[in-house]
């Protein structure tokens, strides 16, 4: 074969020759080793191609994020400078004490921690390259954190109000405005929790609330003690039937001092033995107990206790005995009177009054009786304004009761008791001056006094 330039040639493999003697040489295919060299080549390039795309479309949301978190930080503490510096200095020279109650049930504390999530969430439609549902389930998490640090705030308000309103009516105590902000805070957080629910599922609260309507008897159920409750704190309040530092008595609970705290849900009580009782607030309407605040607003405290009088004592005054007893300066017009009308009782009997059941004669109990009232009445720690006697009850198997019924100044328990006991001291003291016994019953001292008298030569063996 010749060539175009006029030589020969050797025929290649897969040539063939043109009509005008020029040779065609096809394509030549790599060999297997180019090949085997290039593949890996192509299989590094795609990879790093496609990394390099990759990083570009998030390196502007990256740098938008971090300027976003930034900003919330700065944003964050100065708000937290002036919450924490600038109005803690103030509240604590203002004379107010709402500030400092916000600041210690932690309102401000929460407030700022509402601050990041906000600058967030405003600034995060201005990043750019961020993916939309990426970007729409951080704004749902934002707004849900939104709404629970909200109402987070409100709460510790509302617990800093309450404080606030006990404190400064803790000289005259009224009913507790826990129980009422414990509602308030109840109904606030299923609000808010619907708010979220439906922000996230993007339904109205409208169709939420009527699918609560259909729960309502399961919810009446679960919420039973809260609505009993709520109906009871009404009741207490409108009816003005207990308060704060109330002395109630409600013997089926076990309670026996003074309330200490009114929630919602409880009353709670604490006994005069230290020891703390809670009764459920439904069950002071719905049961009977004892409050001792008009005993408290009255400034008296009652005494009502007897003295068992031994009726073997009882007998009739002799002359010598009225004349001795005259000398006593409570019975000296008392006697004066009485001797009076005792004779001109006894003048008009005539020979009837040789009998001695037909005459009128002074007793030692009648005697000792008005001793008791006129020491009553000049005692001075005894209230002259309110109910003041001496009575005599119905006899009994211990003896004669002759009952003491008076107020004393004082509502204090242990003054009370000191006055109480000075009475009964004096009284059972001067019983022998009348003729009069204490009856008890007897005791081991009183049956071998009994014997020795039965048997006089008997004596007990002393030890030595």
């Amino acid at each position: 074969m010749v060539s175009r330039f006029g030589s020969r040639s050797p025929r290649l493999h897969g040539t063939r020759p043109e009509p005008d003697g020029t040779i065609t040489v096809p394509f030549m295919c790599p060999s297997s080793g180019a090949r085997r060299i290039a593949a890996p080549i192509q299989r590094t390039r795609k990879p790093l191609s496609a990394s390099m795309t990759l990083n570009e479309s998030w390196f502007a949301p990256l740098v938008g994020i971090l300027v976003l978190l930034a900003a919330a930080g700065a944003i964050t503490a100065v708000v937290h400078f002036l919450l924490f510096r600038v109005v803690a200095r103030l509240a604590r020279l203002s004379a107010t004490r709402v500030d400092d109650a916000l600041f210690e049930f932690g309102a401000f504390k929460w407030l700022n921690r509402i601050v990041p999530f906000v600058v967030i969430k405003l600034g995060l439609g201005a990043v750019s390259g961020i993916p939309g549902l990426v970007a729409q389930v951080v704004d749902k998490v934002l707004f849900a954190l939104i709404v629970f640090l909200v109402t987070m705030t409100i709460s510790a308000t509302l617990s800093a109000l309450e404080h606030t309103h006990r404190t400064a009516q803790r000289d005259q105590p009224r009913l507790s405005l826990k129980g009422a902000m414990q509602l308030v805070k109840l109904v606030m957080f299923i609000t808010a929790a619907l708010v979220v629910i439906g922000d996230a599922t993007g339904k109205q609260i409208g169709l939420l609330l009527s699918g609560i309507g259909a729960m309502s008897a399961v919810l009446m159920l679960i919420f039973k003690d809260t609505l009993l409750g709520l109906v009871a704190g009404v009741q207490l309040s409108s009816n003005d039937m207990l308060r704060i530092g109330d002395w109630i008595t409600m013997p089926s609970a076990g309670a026996d001092g003074t309330v200490i705290d009114i929630t919602l849900n409880t009353v709670k009580v604490a006994n005069f033995d230290h020891t703390i009782i809670t009764v459920p607030t439904w069950k002071l309407i719905t049961e009977s107990y004892q409050n001792w605040r008009g005993m408290t607003e009255a400034g008296g405290r009652r005494i009502k206790r007897a003295l068992f009088i031994d009726a073997t004592s009882v007998r009739f005054l002799t002359n010598d005995e009225i004349e001795r007893l005259e000398r006593l300066t409570l019975l000296k017009d008392y006697l004066e009177d009485k001797v009076d009308a005792i004779e001109q009782w006894n003048g008009t009997l005539g020979a009837a009054g040789e009998c001695p059941a037909n005459r009128r004669q002074l007793t030692n109990l009648g005697t000792f009786r008005a001793y008791v009232a006129n020491y009553l009445k000049g005692h001075p720690r005894i209230r002259r304004d309110m109910t003041n006697m001496a009575r005599q009850l119905p006899l009994t198997a211990e003896g004669i009761p002759l009952e003491l019924y008076c107020f004393t100044d004082t509502t204090t328990w242990v003054d009370y008791e000191t006055i109480q006991a000075d009475l009964f001291d004096h009284l059972i003291a001067v019983l022998p001056e009348f003729g009069l016994r204490v009856y008890q019953h007897p005791s081991g001292f009183d049956m071998r006094q009994m014997v020795d008298a039965a048997q006089p030569g008997l004596q007990a063996p002393r030890a030595a």
